[in-house]
């Protein structure tokens, strides 16, 4: 009997098309609609066999089951992207057109050999995303950001601003978050860094995490949340919700794009400025991208200490410049040296984290602003991971190093309740 890789690939995905369209005649939707999700699979799926059964195709007793498999997940689920969704090794998937898939594992790219149907059959499933978050795609709104129900992040953009077809990205964001423990476990972080930013966190400081794309903002940010005390109102605002706080006492807000009329946006400044009415103990801002930065700084110096939010930039000094080129898009008219005093006033901490050329993610240094001398905003690193190199199985070689560099936050830290151990700070070496 001929096996799938005889059975031509346009041949397969036409019986599938064919038994998708027989199923979905004979469903009643409705009534699938008000059944339990699980019972309600059981008997698509009991369904779908006996069909898959009844047609004479050359496929075996296995690929019967894998066809029956895709075709529920065409019905209830995301079709193709369903395998690699259930997947945990799997941290980004990347579907550059309908026949072209990849996927991010171990910070290493590699192709996957699924394919879509045609750009259509990624359309649907595009359109399926987007509108289970109230988001729309369409030629006059081309471009959409919004997420799975597990978090996980997804853009798309179709044409004409997609020249070879409809592209979509999505960032995965595991049902269950990374933890600190597994960041030790990773060798991300070390004990004393972990040790210092969870009191920073509990000492109510304000804290920017920055990092280039993928180099595990979010992932840091998520941890460090889980040290908020469980007794304070946390307020999140996000463009798209992603954020997994385990907290019970947690509002969330998430951006809203326009119509199709091109009104009805709601921007993140508006919803930060709305915050402050909401009587939080902290804000957390999934990522300042614009003239909001200038609202959380205002936040952060008003009594709302202890927030967190995150800034795309590849060094500590580039995430402060950041700050404030987006605090000037709010077209204020602050002086330039008014603004980096704002900034050096508001932020604490520093934690820069980078995703390396092997793929793993470290944060690389936790720095303190320490005041402003002249124009210029000072810095100083806490601790710091030194690249040594590359060694012969293409693994970057280095070691965290505590400078031995005392905070000046630590008194205001211990005044607070959260007393540091006295040789935290010593200059040592850790590989």
């Amino acid at each position: 009997m001929p096996n799938l890789q005889t059975f031509e690939r346009s041949e397969y995905q036409q019986v599938k098309a064919d038994l998708h369209r027989k199923i979905l005649d004979r469903l009643d939707l409705e009534k699938l609609g008000r059944t339990n999700s699980e019972t309600a699979r059981e008997e698509v799926l009991i369904l779908i066999r006996t069909s898959v059964n009844s047609e004479a195709v050359p496929l075996s007793f296995a690929e019967r089951e894998r066809l029956a498999r895709e075709i529920l997940d065409e019905i209830f689920g995301l079709g193709p992207l369903e395998p690699l969704l259930k997947d945990p090794s799997i941290s980004d998937i990347l579907v550059n057109r309908f026949d072209r898939v990849y996927i991010e594992r171990s910070g290493k790219l590699e192709p996957t050999g699924l394919s879509f149907k045609d750009n259509g059959h990624l359309m649907q499933i595009i359109d399926r995303i987007v509108s289970r978050v109230g988001r729309r795609i369409d030629e006059s709104s081309p471009m959409v950001d919004a997420r799975l129900a597990d978090g996980s992040r997804v853009n798309a953009i179709i044409p004409p601003l997609a020249i070879d077809g409809a592209c979509l990205s999505i960032r995965r964001f595991g049902r269950d978050p990374i933890t600190a423990r597994q960041m030790l476990e990773n060798k991300s972080l070390t004990e004393p860094m972990l040790e210092l930013l969870t009191a920073v966190v509990k000492g109510r400081l304000n804290i920017l995490i920055s990092g280039g794309t993928g180099a595990g903002k979010t992932t840091v940010l998520n941890v460090l949340s889980g040290y908020i005390p469980h007794n304070e109102r946390i307020v999140t605002i996000e463009d798209a919700a992603e954020l997994q706080l385990k907290q019970e006492h947690v509002v969330r807000l998430e951006t809203r794009p326009p119509n199709i009329e091109g009104k009805g946006a709601v921007r993140q400044r508006q919803l930060v400025i709305n915050s402050l009415r909401m009587r939080p103990d902290r804000i957390v801002v999934g990522e300042v991208r614009g003239e909001e930065a200038f609202d959380m700084l205002q936040a952060m110096n008003t009594g709302h200490e202890g927030s967190l939010t995150t800034v795309h930039a590849n060094s500590q000094r580039d995430a402060l410049a950041r700050i404030e080129n987006m605090v000037s898009m709010a077209n204020l008219n602050i002086p330039e040296r008014a603004i980096r005093h704002q900034i050096s006033s508001a932020i604490h901490a520093v934690v820069q984290v980078a995703r390396l050329s092997d793929g793993t993610r470290k944060v690389i240094t936790v720095s303190e602003i320490t005041g402003m001398e002249s124009d210029i905003i000072t810095m100083q690193d806490i601790f710091v991971f030194d690249r040594l190199g590359i060694d012969e199985s293409g693994k970057v070689r280095g070691m965290f190093r505590a400078t031995g560099v005392r905070p000046k936050f630590a008194e205001r830290l211990a005044t607070g309740g959260c007393r540091l151990r006295p040789g935290l700070f010593e200059s040592r070496v850790e590989v």
